[in-house]
């Protein structure tokens, strides 16, 4: 799943990005709300963590400003100010939650499964497609009962399939979904992914088209019969 940070302190900011990373988030950064803004109307993210105090354009405008253009993702604010009236401010500009600077990492990954499940992408204990099994809190995933040892880029590839399980993705959906905006590869390289993915799935039982392809459109999981 992917997340925006708009956060200006560099250091803090490649310290949260790698605790997310290290839980299987994808995390893409930006360092003022002004560049937030830009990538929330080109890419598309499951929730977004916001600092309060940010140039060009604050926290608390940059989520009013999203919320009077319609998007629902789920916000995360992080301030530094431990006030009813910053919180308060937070919420009232459409935040659903706030977080208090300094926190633990740990509670702020609760957080952030909490909203996610509560929000537009729910996150059920176990991602099942017939007999393939993918666990959000512990990351693993089985098909059959046989476990797989899947690369990050090939664990969030089945993820995405999972969560948009009727669904059919192009390549520039998944793209957009599983990597940065600032260093994308070519689109072929969803093809590679994929294929060592299912050479990866039929070793480990399930039928060589599990994950199907739709001449002209993208990929599918194969409908279940």
């Amino acid at each position: 799943m992917k997340i925006l940070l708009v956060e200006d302190e560099e250091e803090v900011a490649e310290a949260l990005a790698e605790d997310l990373s290290e839980q299987r988030f994808i995390v893409e950064i930006a360092s003022d709300g002004w560049q937030g803004w830009q990538l929330i109307q080109a890419f598309e993210y499951d929730l977004i963590l916001l600092d309060v105090m940010l140039p060009k354009l604050d926290g608390i405008r940059l989520c009013q400003q999203l919320r009077a253009h319609g998007y629902h993702t789920p916000v995360l604010m992080l301030t530094a100010r431990d006030s009813l009236t910053d919180k308060v401010l937070g919420l009232d500009a459409g935040a659903d939650d706030y977080i208090v600077k300094p926190f633990e990492l740990q509670e702020l990954a609760a957080r952030v499964r909490a909203l996610l499940r509560r929000g537009g992408s729910p996150l059920p204990p176990i991602l099942q497609w017939g007999e393939l099994h993918l666990d959000p809190s512990r990351c693993s995933v089985t098909y059959a009962g046989h476990p797989l040892q899947l690369t990050v880029k090939e664990y969030h590839l089945l993820e995405l399939f999972l969560r948009h399980s009727r669904q059919v993705l192009s390549r520039n959906a998944i793209l957009d979904h599983l990597w940065s905006s600032e260093d994308p590869p070519e689109a072929e390289a969803v093809k590679s992914h994929i294929k060592r993915l299912r050479q990866k799935l039929s070793l480990a039982g399930s039928p060589a088209d599990l994950i199907e392809t739709v001449y002209g459109l993208g990929y599918r999981l194969k409908p279940l019969s």
